[in-house]
C-alpha cells in the first residue's frame, strides 16, 4: 500500500495504529521466556572464557575431552566408542572434519554412511557428551594432505593455507555447505557443539598473516556463534594467535607443560588454560618402530595438567584406522608414509579394546567427577577364522583390457591433473604409465612416491625419492616401458604441502632424452573399479603368477561375524579389499603386521576377499584374534 493510499483512508490508518498499540500492551504482560522451548531457556551464554575459568552458562566448567574421528571408525561402532569415552569420565568429544573426504570432487559433497558428521555429533549428544568441532579447512590429523582435497593442486600456482584467491574461493564454497549442517548443532541452538576451532596449528605454518582472520570471519559469517579456539604446539603458539579467539596448546611431556602457563599468559593474559591435544601416544611410519607411551607416564602427565588448572583433551582417545588410502606422510629429511593402523597407542586400541591407560584414566577422571561413572561396555568379540585360500587370479596386465580407455598424452601427467572423475583428477591409489622405447640406457625422472619399473611385464626395480635412476637392460626392437606409480600418502604437516602432486612429475628421461607418447591408466581402486571384474574375468592361479596381480577368495563365516585381524605372511606389499571395503595397505617392512577387519563389514556366509599384490604373492591370508603392531596392547 502506498503512502498516498494511506492518506486517502485516515480511518483505516488510525485502526492499524490502535491495533499495534493494543498488541504492545498485551505482549508487555506476557512472559517472553514461555515462548522459547524449555530446552533452550537455559542456553543463552554458552561456553565462555571468564578469567581463569571456563563457564558453561553460570557454572564453572572443566573440559575433559577425548578425540575420536568418525571417518576412521566403522559407523556401526560409533556408539560403542562414544560410550567407552563417557565411561572413562570424559565429558567432551572432539573431532576433525576431513574436507578431502567430504568434497572428493569440486562441488560434490558426501556426508553419507561413515561420513555422516551430523549423525555422529547427535549421537554424542544422545550419550551425554559435549562436542568441540575442529572443521579446518586444514586439519593435519595424519591424513592425506592434512585433509585438503587433492584437486586444489590442479592449479600450478596454488598456495594452500593462505588467502590466495584459488584457495579461499574453494574454502568459501566448502564452508557454505559444511556450516549449513553445523550451525543447527551448536549449543545455543540446542545442539552439543560448545566450541569450534579456527584452522589447526597455523602458527607452525604462518605463511600469511591475513589467513587466520579470514578463517575466523568465514566461520562467523556463516553462523558460528560458539566459543572459538586455536590450537598450536609451543613453538607455533606465538604466531598462531588470533584476536578474539582463545589460544590452546598441544603437548606430550611434563617438561613442555612447565612452559604452558608462561606461554599462554604471554599471548593472551589471564584466560582459561587448555591442552587441546595431549598426545597419549604417537603414529607409526612404514619401516619405522612402533611408538608406545607407558600408561604410568600418561597418568602422571594428565594429572599434572589438571593440577596446573588446565582443561584437557586426550589426542587420541581412540585412533581407529586409515581405511583405504587416506593416510598421510611426513617429509623432512626423508619421506615417511604413515601405516594403515591409526592405533596411535591410544587409550582404546584400534579395534576399540581397553588398554592399561583406560583403567588408570577412568579411575583418575572418576575421582574428579565426584559421581559414579557409567559401567564400561563389554568388549566386542574377536575371532580367528580359518585361513582363506585365494584360488582365482587376474594379472594387472590382463586387467587393463577391462579398464576405461587409457589417457593418451605426449608427456606424463601427474595424478591430480589426469582428465578423470569429471575433471577433478585422481586423488588416491596407483597410476600406470606406458610408453615405447627402442634402446637400453639410464632411465630417470621424478616419481612420487614409488614407481615399479617394467620392461614389457618384467619388473626391473623401483624409482622413488632415494633411487632416481635405473638402468634399462638391452632390448630387441620396440619395447613397452611401464611404470606403476603409487601415491603412498601426501604430506600432512610441514611447509611443503604445496608440492604434493603425485605420479610422474615432469618429463621422464631415457639417456637424457625425454620420452614421449604415453598411455596412462588411472587405478584408483574405488568400489566401481572392481565392478569391471565379473566372474568370467578371473582364472585359476598359475604356478608362477605374473605380478602385480589381483587374487580372489572367499572367507566363510558361520553363524555370526566378529572382528578379526588379517595376517599376510608370505605376501610383500599391497592392498586388501573385503566385501568392497578397502582395509588399507600392508607391507612386510612393518611395523604393522595385521590389518583390522571389522565384524560389522562381514556377512554370515560368504565374504569376498581381494588382494592386490605388487611383488610377491603368499599362499593364503590368515586371520588372528590379536593384532600385531609391534607391541602387546594390554601390558603398558
Amino acid at each position: 500500500m502506498s503512502i498516498g493510499s494511506l492518506r486517502r483512508r485516515p480511518g483505516r490508518t488510525l485502526g492499524v495504529l490502535l491495533l499495534v498499540l493494543l498488541s504492545f500492551l498485551v505482549l508487555r504482560r506476557l512472559n517472553w521466556s514461555t515462548l522459547i522451548p524449555h530446552w533452550l531457556q537455559h542456553r543463552q551464554l554458552g561456553l565462555q572464557a571468564k578469567g581463569q575459568n571456563f563457564m558453561l552458562e553460570d557454572t564453572i566448567f572443566w573440559i575433559f575431552g577425548g578425540s575420536i574421528h568418525y571417518f576412521r571408525v566403522p559407523r556401526e561402532y560409533w556408539r560403542d566408542r562414544l560410550l567407552k569415552l563417557k565411561a572413562c569420565g570424559l565429558n567432551t568429544l572432539t573431532t576433525y572434519v576431513p574436507w578431502n573426504l567430504h568434497e572428493p570432487e569440486r562441488g560434490k559433497f558426501d556426508f553419507s554412511g561413515n561420513l555422516d558428521l551430523e549423525a555422529f555429533v547427535l549421537l554424542a549428544a544422545e550419550i551425554g557428551l559435549w562436542v568441540i568441532l575442529r572443521p579446518g579447512p586444514y586439519i593435519c590429523a595424519e591424513i592425506d594432505l592434512g585433509g585438503l582435497p587433492s584437486w586444489l593442486l590442479q592449479d600450478p600456482g596454488m598456495k594452500l593455507r593462505t588467502t590466495y584467491q584459488g584457495f579461499t574461493e574453494a574454502v568459501d564454497l566448502y564452508f557454505d555447505h559444511l556450516m549449513s549442517r553445523v550451525v543447527p548443532l551448536q549449543y545455543k541452538h540446542g545442539g552439543p557443539i560448545i566450541a569450534v576451532q579456527v584452522e589447526n596449528e597455523y602458527g607452525s605454518y604462518n605463511r600469511d598473516p591475513a589467513y587466520m582472520p579470514y578463517i575466523k570471519k568465514a566461520l562467523e559469517d556463516r553462523g558460528i556463534i560458539e566459543l572459538l579456539l586455536t590450537s598450536d604446539n609451543k613453538d607455533g603458539l606465538q604466531k598462531g594467535v588470533v584476536h578474539g579467539v582463545l589460544a590452546t596448546i598441544n603437548l606430550q611431556s611434563q617438561q613442555e607443560l612447565q612452559s604452558l602457563t608462561t606461554s599462554l599468559l604471554s599471548v593472551q593474559g589471564n584466560q582459561p588454560k587448555m591442552v587441546m591435544e595431549y598426545w597419549t601416544g604417537w603414529f607409526d611410519s612404514w619401516g619405522g618402530p612402533h611408538n608406545i607411551l607407558d600408561s604410568s607416564e600418561v597418568l602422571d602427565t594428565v594429572s599434572a595438567i589438571t593440577n596446573a588448572g588446565s582443561s584437557i583433551n586426550l589426542y587420541m582417545f581412540h585412533g581407529g584406522t586409515n581405511f583405504g588410502f587416506i593416510n598421510g606422510a611426513m617429509h623432512f629429511n626423508d619421506y615417511k608414509s604413515d601405516v594403515t593402523s591409526y592405533d596411535y597407542d591410544a587409550v582404546l586400541t584400534e579395534a576399540g579394546d581397553y588398554t592399561a591407560k583406560y583403567g588408570k584414566l577412568r579411575d583418575f577422571f572418576g575421582s574428579l567427577s565426584g559421581a559414579s561413572l557409567p559401567p564400561p561396555p563389554d568388549l566386542l568379540p574377536k575371532t580367528a577364522y580359518e585361513p582363506v585360500a585365494l584360488p582365482f587370479y587376474l594379472s594387472l596386465w590382463d586387467a587393463l583390457q577391462y579398464m576405461e580407455k587409457p589417457i593418451k598424452s605426449e608427456k606424463p601427467i601427474n595424478m591430480e591433473n589426469l582428465p578423470v572423475n569429471d575433471g577433478n583428477g585422481q586423488a588416491f591409489g596407483y597410476t600406470l604409465y606406458e610408453t615405447t622405447i627402442a634402446s637400453s640406457g639410464v632411465l630417470h625422472g621424478c616419481v612420487r612416491d614409488r614407481g615399479q619399473v617394467f620392461v614389457n611385464t618384467v619388473s626391473i626395480g623401483f624409482l622413488d625419492y632415494k633411487t632416481t635412476e635405473i638402468v634399462i637392460p638391452l632390448t630387441q626392437g620396440y619395447t613397452v616401458l611401464r611404470i606403476l606409480v603409487e601415491n603412498r600418502g601426501r604430506v600432512n604437516y610441514g611447509n611443503n604441502i604445496d608440492d604434493q602432486r603425485k605420479g610422474l612429475i615432469g618429463d621422464l628421461y631415457l639417456n637424457n632424452s625425454p620420452l614421449k607418447n604415453f598411455r596412462i591408466y588411472s587405478l584408483d581402486m574405488k568400489k566401481s573399479f572392481f565392478q569391471r571384474f565379473s566372474a568370467d574375468k578371473w582364472s585359476p592361479v598359475p604356478e608362477a603368477p605374473a605380478l602385480p596381480a589381483f587374487f580372489l577368495g572367499v572367507l566363510s563365516i558361520l553363524p555370526s561375524p566378529s572382528d578379526t585381524f588379517l595376517k599376510l605372511e608370505g605376501w610383500e606389499k599391497g592392498v586388501v579389499f573385503v566385501n568392497g571395503h578397502n582395509l588399507g595397505r600392508y607391507w612386510n617392512i612393518g611395523p604393522q603386521e595385521t590389518l583390522y577387519l571389522p565384524g560389522a563389514w562381514l556377512n554370515s556366509g560368504a565374504n569376498q576377499v581381494i588382494v592386490f599384490e605388487e611383488t610377491m604373492a603368499g599362499p593364503m591370508v590368515q586371520s588372528t584374534d590379536t593384532p600385531n603392531l609391534g607391541r602387546n596392547q594390554y601390558l603398558h
